[in-house]
């Protein structure tokens, strides 16, 4: 386990703990996707907080695909998506749990330094073009201060190169875990890694060189630099938020 003091201490609005605290409660519940939830009222006696705390969480929750709310009918643990599961990936990942997001980001390297290898001996003419379209618009993002660009670039680079692997299960394996690290980025973490954007273009960069050249080692190599930089990132801000005084 990678050691990181928790945020503890850290002011966080009373929607996203009450959002926390929901999806904890459809865990230890053992409530599977499909299954009726609490109605708003009950979540509200439940968590100690009001109806309009639970309703923005609930909001909030939908947004990410982790609940679904049925007019007239009430709240559901969302379906199972994707052919791996991610239903049950996600009845216990817990978004602002420190300890789930760090884990991600161990799974995370092994996961983007295996796709890169493969990319790299496979990747087509067409297929590089992509990779290095997407790092493009990702640069433009930052560049020109766009957030919106700098994520949809960075989101397609990276199912760009596991397009670019040939392997069906690296691919949904890769776009699932980035939905459930988006997750921690909305609920109590969001803009946690936005000091790494800097180094990120220029880390995209290096990959892509390195799939291009077709040296599946320096692919990997570069994809878990990464990786372990935007962690450094992570880290940082977390211990920013630690103990930075609040307003």
């Amino acid at each position: 386990m990678i050691d990181t003091p928790r945020a503890e201490g850290a002011y966080r609005p009373g929607y996203e703990v009450a959002a926390e605290q929901v999806l904890e409660l459809i865990s230890r519940l053992r409530l599977r996707p499909g299954d009726r939830m609490p109605t708003e009222n009950e979540l509200a006696r439940q968590l100690g907080t009001s109806r309009t705390v639970v309703r923005e969480a609930v909001k909030i929750l939908s947004a990410l695909g982790r609940v679904r709310a049925q007019k007239g009918r009430g709240l559901y643990v969302a379906d199972d998506e994707g052919m791996l599961g991610t239903g049950r990936w996600a009845s216990f990942f817990l978004p602002t749990d420190l300890d789930h997001v760090y884990m991600l980001f161990e799974f995370r390297r092994a996961q983007e330094m295996e796709t890169s290898r493969p990319a790299a001996r496979r990747a087509t003419p067409a297929e590089l073009g992509d990779i290095e379209k997407s790092a493009g618009v990702c640069r433009h993002g930052f560049d020109n201060g766009r957030e919106d660009l700098f994520i949809e670039g960075d989101d397609a680079f990276h199912a760009a190169i596991a397009t670019a692997s040939h392997n069906m299960f690296l691919q949904i394996a890769v776009r699932e875990v980035r939905r459930l690290q988006a997750q921690s980025n909305l609920i109590g973490l969001r803009g946690s890694i936005g000091g790494h954007a800097a180094k990120a273009v220029e880390e995209h960069e290096a990959i892509y060189q390195a799939i291009r050249a077709g040296d599946p080692e320096a692919a990997a190599q570069a994809a878990a630099t990464h990786i372990d930089n935007t962690l450094d990132g992570y880290r940082r801000e977390i211990q920013q938020r630690i103990f930075s005084p609040t307003g």
